[in-house]
This record gives C-alpha cells, sequence and structure tokens, in this order.
C-alpha cells in the first residue's frame, strides 16, 4: 500500500488541544509516527460496572473514545488504524449484549458516516462477514463503497474476527485457487484446449505455474489424477497476501486498553514485530492524552526485528 500523505502532520491539523495534550506533543515526533496501529478497545464493561452501569452503557461510552482515536490518527496521516471491534468469541456472550452491539454498530456507522468523510477516510471490515446478521453486512457494505473513493487513512473494523480464523481463511483461499488451477491444467492435458497459452511448455511459464502451486505433471490416463503430483509449499508472502490485511503494512503498535496482558486472537500472524502497548486506561477513558503517550512509548523503542542494535559511538570508543 502506498503511503496516504506525502507530507507529515502539522500540530495545526490537530485543532485545539488541552493543556497535557499540549506537553505530550512538544515530545512528540510526528515525522516518526507508526504506519499501522492496532487498538484492542478493552474495559467497556468494567467501566460501566464502575459506576454502577449496565454493561451496554460501557460500550455507548466507548463510541466516543473511537471517535476521537479515529479522527486524531486520521489528521496525523497515520496510514492505517484497525479497531477490534466484535471477535468470533464474542457471539457466547448473552444474547441481548450481542444484539445490542450490532444495533450499536449500524447507528455508528449511519452516524458517523459525515466524519469519516470530512477527515477523508476509507473504511473496511475485517472478518467473517457472511456469518452477520444481513442488515449488519447491508450496512458494512454500503459503508465500504460510500467511503471507497476517499485516499486517506484506511479504518479496519474487525467484526465477528478472529486471527486463528483468518489464518485459516488464508490458507483455505490458496488451496481453492490451487485447486481451481489444478482443474484447469488436467482439463486441458486432456484435450479440452489445444492453445500452447493454456498449457505452458516453456520454464519461464512452469516457474510462474509453480509459485502458484500448480502441477504440470501430465494426469494419469485411468483415474484422471497425477501419480507424481508436484508440492509447492505454501510460503510467508503467499500467504500474507491472503490475509484481510493483505494490502497493508503490518501494525507497527498495538495498544491494549484496560491492563490485560494478552493479544485476544487478534492479529496474530500481523503483531509479529509489534510493539505493544498496554495501559491501565479503560477503553471509555481512552483520550487523545492516552493516544499521544502511547505514540511517545513507541518512539522511544528501538525495533530491531531480530537482529543486534549497532553499537553506539560511546561504547565503541
Amino acid at each position: 500500500m502506498s503511503p496516504t500523505h506525502s507530507h507529515p502532520a502539522t500540530l495545526e491539523s490537530l485543532g485545539p488541544v488541552t493543556a497535557e495534550e499540549s506537553r505530550l506533543l512538544e515530545k512528540l515526533d510526528l515525522e516518526r509516527l507508526p504506519r499501522h496501529i492496532a487498538v484492542i478497545m478493552d474495559g467497556n464493561g468494567r467501566w460501566a460496572q464502575k459506576r454502577h452501569f449496565p454493561r451496554v452503557a460501557g460500550h455507548r461510552a466507548g463510541t466516543q473514545s473511537a471517535r476521537t482515536t479515529i479522527e486524531t490518527c486520521a489528521r496525523l496521516h497515520v496510514e492505517a488504524l484497525t479497531l477490534y471491534a466484535f471477535s468470533v468469541e464474542n457471539w457466547r456472550r448473552p444474547k441481548t449484549e450481542v444484539e445490542f452491539l450490532m444495533a450499536l454498530l449500524r447507528e455508528y456507522i449511519r452516524k458517523e458516516m459525515p466524519l469519516l468523510q470530512k477527515n477523508n477516510i476509507r473504511m473496511r471490515f475485517l472478518g467473517r462477514a457472511d456469518e452477520l446478521p444481513e442488515a449488519v453486512q447491508r450496512d458494512t457494505r454500503e459503508a465500504t463503497e460510500a467511503l471507497s473513493r476517499n485516499t486517506g487513512m484506511v479504518l479496519n473494523v474487525a467484526l465477528n474476527y478472529g486471527g486463528r480464523a483468518e489464518i485459516v481463511d488464508a490458507l483455505n483461499n490458496i488451496l481453492r485457487a490451487r485447486a481451481r488451477s489444478n482443474g484447469h491444467n488436467h482439463r486441458v492435458a486432456q484435450g479440452e484446449s489445444s492453445s500452447p497459452a493454456a498449457f505452458p511448455n516453456n520454464s519461464s511459464s512452469r516457474a510462474e505455474s509453480a509459485e502458484r502451486g500448480i502441477s504440470l505433471s501430465s494426469p494419469d490416463s485411468e483415474n484422471g489424477h497425477d501419480p507424481h503430483p508436484v508440492f509447492h509449499p505454501i510460503t510467508e508472502d503467499e500467504l500474507a497476501r491472503h490475509l484481510y490485511t493483505g494490502d497493508l503494512p503490518d501494525p507497527d503498535l498495538l495498544i491494549r486498553t484496560s491492563g490485560e496482558m494478552r493479544v485476544s486472537n487478534f492479529l496474530l500472524w500481523q503483531i509479529a514485530y509489534a510493539e505493544i502497548f498496554v495501559t491501565e486506561t479503560l477503553w471509555p477513558d481512552f483520550n487523545r492524552a492516552r493516544l499521544f503517550e502511547a505514540l511517545l512509548d513507541y518512539q522511544r523503542r528501538e525495533r530491531r526485528y531480530g537482529a543486534i542494535a549497532p553499537p553506539s559511538r560511546a561504547a565503541s570508543r
């Protein structure tokens, strides 16, 4: 994915700031922000419980934190923001809570559309959409289409999402594509097409077919199967391309609110080298200052990706 902006954000783009936000912004390097931020929005229920409110009140309060985070990241020219809204495991919650969450999502999409358009945001939904209620599927499709011509930040909403499920879906899509390609080659070998282009014989075409996982061995004439199938392993790059986030950079920063020290089946493949910031702040209390704190913490990290950091000048003297 190409950068959404060719110039860094400016403080002016954020609008009015509080004294606390101003102190944090003085320390923040706006040219070294993460390209992709992922957020596990946790703590709505505990926020409500502390105030003796029903759990659904916490979910509604959390929508303001989502609004603030989305708009701030867009104005900071972050390329992508992924919010964990509803997991495949969340169906186990009480039916009334699940129904409220689905209704709240539809309401949020409708109300926030002007803000998303104003900030030039594109919107996508990650997860198994076909398992969602039909009305939710319709609203998410319409929102994605309405914002598709924008050129700014990509907002991913992980909905009916699971990291393991995503990897399984990616592998199944690869195998499905290979099966279709192998079926086509078998039909060509049986004489359905005599076009040289349909059955590549040159080495470059064979290399291309091998990369796609296609066997070009001659099928057995009796049972229609290749007696000596060629095995083509799935590569990391191939798998990554088939993930829901295939055209986006992996998250540089993963933020988790409410203090829980786990990743909860979220972007398991993509966060392999992400910096993780955990705050005790509950999601409805997560404001712009807390986001700036997470960004400052990220900028203090030394990202080595498994390598050894180069010796400092002082150490080399």
